[in-house]
């Protein structure tokens, strides 16, 4: 699977791109913070927040595709991940999995588990949008709060206006002093919805990388459970007619499916015990032949006893194979008789 660090790398390469732009805005950016410092430090606070949980909702990435990998490819000597949080419920159905087998899941169990790995990831994103929404409320107050200061100022300054004495220097004076508080006022409104507008924006995008590490995983995800998984028989037509097969039955089809596969693999294994005796037997019989020039009577018998004894377990392991080959046929005959219409409960 693909590792998230290509998006982590697009994170880190955008905040760059911001903090420079940041910088050579400095001077700018500190005068309109100082208009209402309160607001704006609370626009960057939660600025902060948002990159730092992005930034986790990328990271927490990384041990779950490690943990996939080491499932799909696994090597000997290589030590077990600690168990993911996002595939929880994978991994504790996977404690329970025989390492000798094959590992196949059934189409529910698939969707079940890709079901849970989207609310969880669902739930992680949904703060990283409240947070945006939020920057977005935050410089809307920002605006209208400056607005208000700007309206009450104007109002002050036209209330506290005296041109009943004609010093036209003296006005001006005072009109320049009062127009302080409409100015802090629009200073206020606009470096509030600044601050407000430009975090959400950086959270977007923020938010956007995320998202797609998080699409990325679950797609490969899906694509490697989609190989492992077995197709039900929920759907089997049973005589040409258009009943289904009971459950009971297609348990039965799927327990003697795997039964096949254990006596395939026994079979297999059968047969590598029967070529590792052949060549024994050939060794031995070289042997023998050596020891017949060489030692005489008591080796030979010695030989024949071990030969005898080869013989005799050889016998058994056939005699138990053919035993399960019995056990499965018969199962699976019952199987056939329970699904076939008019039989399934009569049969036994």
């Amino acid at each position: 699977m693909t590792r998230p660090t290509t998006y982590l790398l697009r994170v880190l390469v955008f905040l760059l791109a911001v903090g420079v732009v940041a910088a050579l805005l400095s001077p700018t950016l500190y005068q309109a913070f100082c208009n209402n410092p309160y607001l704006d430090g609370l626009i960057i606070g939660i600025l902060v927040l948002g990159v730092a949980w992005n930034i986790i909702m990328i990271l927490r990435l990384i041990p779950e595709v490690r943990w996939v990998n080491i499932l799909r490819h696994p090597r000997e000597g290589l030590t077990t991940p600690p168990p993911p949080r996002l595939l929880a419920p994978m991994a504790s159905m996977l404690a329970t999995h025989d390492k000798g087998r094959r590992l196949t899941l059934s189409a529910p169990v698939m969707q079940s588990l890709l079901d849970s790995l989207s609310a969880r990831l669902d739930e992680g994103r949904e703060l990283s949008r409240y947070l945006t929404g939020l920057l977005i409320f935050l410089g809307l107050l920002g605006t209208f709060y400056g607005l208000l200061l700007t309206v009450g100022s104007i109002a002050d300054v036209i209330g506290n206006m005296s041109v009943g004495s004609g010093d036209t220097n003296a006005m001006f004076d005072q009109l320049k002093t009062g127009l302080a508080g409409p100015l802090h006022g629009m200073g206020t409104a606009f470096s509030g919805s600044m601050f407000g507008l430009a975090g959400a924006l950086v959270l977007g995008f923020l938010d956007l990388t995320a998202g797609q590490a998080q699409t990325r995983f679950f797609n490969e995800l899906e694509e490697w459970l989609a190989t492992i998984t077995r197709l039900s028989a929920g759907g089997l037509q049973v005589g040409g007619n258009d009943a289904s097969v009971p459950a009971y039955v297609q348990a039965l089809l799927e327990h003697t499916a795997e039964n096949m596969e254990k006596l395939q693999a026994l079979m297999a294994r059968s047969e590598e015990t029967r070529a590792q005796e052949q060549r024994l037997l050939t060794a031995l019989n070289d042997r023998l032949a050596q020891l017949a020039d060489n030692r005489g009577e008591d080796h030979l018998q010695g030989i024949e006893s071990l030969l005898a004894r080869l013989v005799q377990e050889s016998a058994a392991g056939r005699e138990q194979m053919a035993a399960d080959i019995r056990n499965d046929l018969r199962l699976l005959a019952r199987t056939i008789a329970a699904s076939t219409p008019g039989t399934g409960h009569s049969a036994s």
